[in-house]
């Protein structure tokens, strides 16, 4: 990736994701997927998977660490510095300003419509967000069966998830799956 027009398309494309990121980034998974492994071909499924796990594992804001690996992978530190801040700076902004305003006019109509209209849209966001997921860890049928059985336990039971978590890696220690 060399030149600005590329530095440019991936600002862009983070800032985009920024005012499109209710309810968290995690639920733009799907559609940064698409962008960045699929058509642009800037990392492979497996550095975005990759990335993925190692910013939702260590503590801190995993989404921004996240975009910061993608970054980096895709550009180095420029990339990473421009990942970081076209995903955090706009949607912050616009947090703050209507955190802002909604303090003052919490009675206001379209205050009220925007705080029970989100609830719906980032419900839609993390379920295709974990489809995603689900899908590129089913590999095999045993990977299959377990993504399918976690998900079948975790909506039919009232099973802490950590237990499923500590079951797969056990499974993944033992080298079962």
């Amino acid at each position: 990736m060399t030149g600005v027009a590329p530095l440019l398309a991936l600002l862009g494309h983070f800032v985009l994701w920024s005012l499109l990121s209710v309810g968290g980034a995690i639920g733009l998974l799907p559609d940064m997927h698409r962008y960045l492994v699929v058509e642009q071909h800037w990392v492979s499924n497996a550095q975005f998977s990759s990335a993925l796990a190692l910013g939702q594992a260590v503590p801190g804001p995993n989404m921004v660490l996240f975009s910061a690996l993608l970054g980096w992978a895709i550009h180095g530190p420029v990339g990473m510095v421009l990942a970081t801040a076209g995903l955090v700076l706009p949607s912050s902004f616009i947090a703050m300003g209507y955190f802002r305003y909604s303090r003052i006019h919490h009675d206001r109509r379209w205050v009220r419509a925007m705080r029970e209209g989100m609830a719906p849209i980032t419900v839609g966001l993390l379920l295709s967000s974990g489809w995603l997921l689900a899908r590129s860890d089913a590999t095999s049928w045993p990977r299959a069966a377990l993504v399918a059985a976690t998900v079948a336990l975790l909506l039919r039971t009232r099973i802490n998830p950590l237990w499923l978590l500590l079951a797969g890696a056990i499974l993944g220690a033992l080298g079962w799956i």
